[in-house]
């Protein structure tokens, strides 16, 4: 079975870890941003926020805060030109009422298909990405002044790709993790 042209960019995307630091057209950004923003959301709140840190000091200034001490294996994100923080403007009904009822955080959810649309828009462009959610969100908040009405959800290194992984995408087989009409295993 050939593969279609979606799953194709999706085997090809991988989380990336070592970045060029050729600076990035703000249009492709604004590019992968609109894929973003075009994510679909539970009750359409649409709660994704993002912040683009392209200005080299505030950048170094985050990238000191947010990858010290025990969050030093996230570090390699300094690397990338720019930093693409996630955040959720988080909304009564969907949200807190969802979470009670539920026991789901939808504005996790969503944020995760806003966030991995940019990434695929990303990869099309020929750009390099990596979800990081290990770093100091405390003082990430701090050095960009994020308002508590605001939740940091991960922070995203985005730029042109040095080094692409080598070693072979692996994943379960699809009959391992998919079943027809009962659950089994």
């Amino acid at each position: 079975m050939s593969l279609t042209p979606l799953q194709t960019l999706v085997q090809r995307r991988r989380s990336i870890r070592r970045f060029r630091p050729d600076p990035v057209d703000r249009a492709d950004i604004l590019a992968c941003l609109e894929t973003a923003r075009l994510a679909p959301s539970a009750d359409n709140v649409q709660p994704w926020r993002f912040l683009v840190v392209d200005d080299p000091e505030l950048k170094a200034r985050l990238c000191e805060a947010a990858f010290s001490g025990i969050y030093r294996r996230s570090r390699f994100a300094s690397a990338a030109p720019v930093i693409i923080v996630l955040l959720a403007k988080k909304d009564f009904l969907a949200n807190r009422l969802g979470r009670a009822v539920q026991g789901i955080a939808y504005y996790l959810i969503d944020l995760g298909i806003a966030g991995q649309h940019l990434a695929l828009q990303a990869e099309e462009l020929g750009f390099g990405t990596c979800w990081v959610g290990w770093f100091n969100l405390r003082k990430t908040r701090k050095v960009l002044k994020v308002p508590r009405k605001y939740k940091i959800v991960a922070l995203m290194p985005f730029g042109h790709i040095l080094k692409r992984p080598s070693r072979p995408l692996t994943r379960k087989p699809l009959e391992e993790v998919a079943w027809w009409n009962k659950v089994e295993g």
